[in-house]
């Protein structure tokens, strides 16, 4: 099993990278979050790797950080979850993310995911929910509530991407009789800051 590739970066692409190692190249599917940074070609890269084995193909996913790893095989044990399902959540969502929204049963906000439907969404929930409770390593940080998912969908549709809403949300402070509108114009508030 290949566990991890360091190397020069040759070249990257919408959802994958090419890493020159010795004399072999490595073509590694790699989530949004974690192209972002690998940063240029030509930079010395380390992945955490997954070696992904079916009949018909052999493909190996990249990961900058070990929790991201662990997430990842956590999520493509899930039924109807493959590898491209798995990657699609951590490129819109980061691992803290998905994990809190696993945790607090929100399976509003991990349904925004394309690719992911309700039912999809509430099985990552049943399946996963016991075992990050004993098991996850990485921050968890705030979860956003069922309620919230309305903000999110609003700040999503102005064009704020899931993370960026999420982590809005999860940064302003919130009472019981916060309308919507006020989730929103307050969220606004720490995106324009930033």
């Amino acid at each position: 099993m290949i566990a991890a590739v360091e190397g020069i970066l040759a070249s990257k692409g919408n959802n994958s990278v090419i890493i020159k190692a010795g004399a072999v190249s490595f073509l590694i599917s790699v989530p949004g979050s974690t192209l972002s940074r690998l940063g240029h070609p030509g930079n010395t890269v380390f992945l955490h790797t997954h070696l992904h084995v079916r009949e018909d193909n052999i493909s190996l996913y990249g990961f900058s950080s070990p929790q991201e790893l662990s997430l990842f095989e956590q999520l493509i044990t899930v039924s109807g979850i493959g590898p491209k399902v798995a990657l699609a959540l951590l490129t819109t969502l980061s691992a803290e993310q998905i994990v809190s929204a696993i945790m607090g049963s929100n399976a509003d906000l991990l349904s925004q995911v394309p690719g992911i439907g309700k039912k999809t969404a509430g099985r990552i929930i049943l399946d996963l929910k016991g075992k990050l409770e004993k098991g996850w390593e990485g921050e968890i940080i705030p979860a956003i509530s069922q309620g919230d998912s309305d903000a999110v969908a609003a700040l999503t549709g102005l064009g704020y991407s899931i993370r960026e809403a999420t982590q809005a949300l999860s940064s302003i402070p919130q009472t019981d009789d916060m309308t919507l509108e006020e989730k929103v114009r307050q969220a606004l508030q720490r995106l324009s800051s930033k």
